[in-house]
């Protein structure tokens, strides 16, 4: 580790939800913050409200699967703030549907932004890690990567992180670089809330059912794994690599 390794990290999909979570827990801790996500207006105006609170952070729109957009956005996060040394990989969509009606475009979207966008987006961060050599990579797994009904691709994609993480924390090791997973349980966000909707139930009802099967009796909010994230990028959690924490109010896995 070097005496003073650059407080940058880099979030992706935090332009709502768990990411925008994170991405302000972090400036919390003394980061300054690249914020990306599909949708740049929400993580501009994210980026914006981390600077009114006396934090420095950068909004950048980009698709996590796209290479050139992905080495683009790196590059303008190491020149506007400095050389990212913390990647939150969250960026993330869903596209459920049952094995016989779901499309090779449901199977292909979702991959390619979890899988294909955490392995880009840690490819380009990396070389600024092992420069440093410090580095805190978190990859954004799911409870879902033991298996949903209706989510085959989405699981899928999240037990290949579990898989990624851990040959990060291989290959990385060596640079001071660690590579951890956080795998929530239900967590209260816009993404559920559409789950809700699309499956014509309340939200509110949902979360009630939901918080009946969960050991601590509520659901998930998204500081809840903020939390966990700050703690995983943390000098303190030097020896902790190559690990899968289920943040699901009980035990999973």
């Amino acid at each position: 580790m070097t005496e003073s390794p650059s407080k940058v990290a880099i979030v992706t999909g935090a332009g709502r939800g768990i990411g925008a979570a994170v991405a302000a827990r972090l400036a919390k801790d003394g980061f300054a913050v690249g914020l990306l996500d599909l949708d740049e207006a929400s993580c501009v105006s994210g980026a914006e409200a981390i600077a009114a609170d006396g934090g420095k952070a950068i909004g950048v729109g980009l698709d996590v699967s796209d290479s050139a957009q992905v080495d683009a956005a790196v590059t303008r996060v190491a020149e506007d703030l400095g050389a990212p040394t913390v990647l939150i990989n969250n960026a993330g969509i869903t596209r459920d549907n049952m094995l016989f009606k779901m499309t090779e475009d449901d199977w292909d979207s979702v991959m390619n932004v979890h899988l294909r966008g955490s392995f880009l987006m840690s490819r380009a961060t990396q070389k600024y890690m092992t420069e440093q050599k410090w580095g805190r990579i978190v990859n954004l797994s799911s409870t879902s990567a033991l298996g949903n009904r209706g989510q085959a691709n989405y699981s899928a994609a999240k037990a290949g992180l579990q898989g990624f993480t851990k040959t990060l924390a291989f290959e990385l090791g060596k640079f001071g670089v660690t590579a951890n997973a956080i795998a929530p349980g239900f967590i209260a966000t816009e993404m559920t809330a559409a789950t809700a909707e699309r499956l014509g139930v309340s939200f509110e009802d949902m979360k009630k059912g939901a918080a009946q099967e969960i050991p601590v009796r509520r659901v998930g909010k998204p500081e809840d794994i903020a939390n966990v994230a700050s703690f995983l990028v943390s000098d303190e959690a030097s020896f902790v690599s190559g690990q899968v924490i289920y943040v699901a109010g009980g035990p999973k896995a």
